[in-house]
């Protein structure tokens, strides 16, 4: 997504760089590379990097993500990417609230732009995976090749395999 120029509340026109966004990214991409859990091309890593990069934007709610450290975080992280969690509910209240900030304070926020394509595309995009609801009824075999498949939400994938690269981190 191309930079673009915004007035300012100071209206100086000058660049607006979604800081926060970018460094939720590169924490999610990280913890990602390390855990090695699939390709860094495919479509099941950018599921998993963008819902670590929502669970880390969206849950800096001082707005100081760049002073963070982010092993002091991981068990929160932890927590809101559990499988027993309402990961999607929490997701759109916490939008909704940055997105109301914004409109308070009358300007453009170019990191909840970010954050809400990000949503946007997990919401949207379907992978397809193994149906491990019908693989435990019917015995199916281990290889998830040959094992039924499903059409899934790519945030479904995503939240999993980013809570797992938190956990190998």
């Amino acid at each position: 997504m191309p930079h673009r120029s915004t007035n300012g509340a100071d209206g100086r026109g000058e660049l607006t760089v979604p800081m926060a966004w970018l460094y939720a990214e590169y924490i999610a991409d990280e913890l990602l590379r390390t855990g090695d859990l699939m390709p860094p091309t495919s479509f099941e890593y950018r599921a998993g990097r963008d819902a670590l990069a929502l669970t880390i934007f969206l849950s800096d709610v001082e707005r100081e993500l760049s002073r963070i450290r982010v092993v002091s975080q991981l068990d929160t992280w932890l927590s809101l990417t559990a499988y027993d969690r309402a990961w999607e509910d929490w997701v759109a209240e916490r939008m909704a609230a940055l997105a109301a900030e914004a409109r308070a304070s009358g300007g453009a926020d170019a990191d909840l732009d970010l954050a809400r394509a990000a949503w946007r595309w997990l919401e949207e995009t379907e992978l397809l995976a193994p149906d491990l609801d019908a693989a435990l009824l019917e015995g199916a075999a281990r290889d998830e090749e040959e094992g039924p498949q499903v059409w899934t939400p790519a945030w479904q994938l995503g939240l999993p395999l980013g809570h797992l690269a938190i956990h190998l981190f």
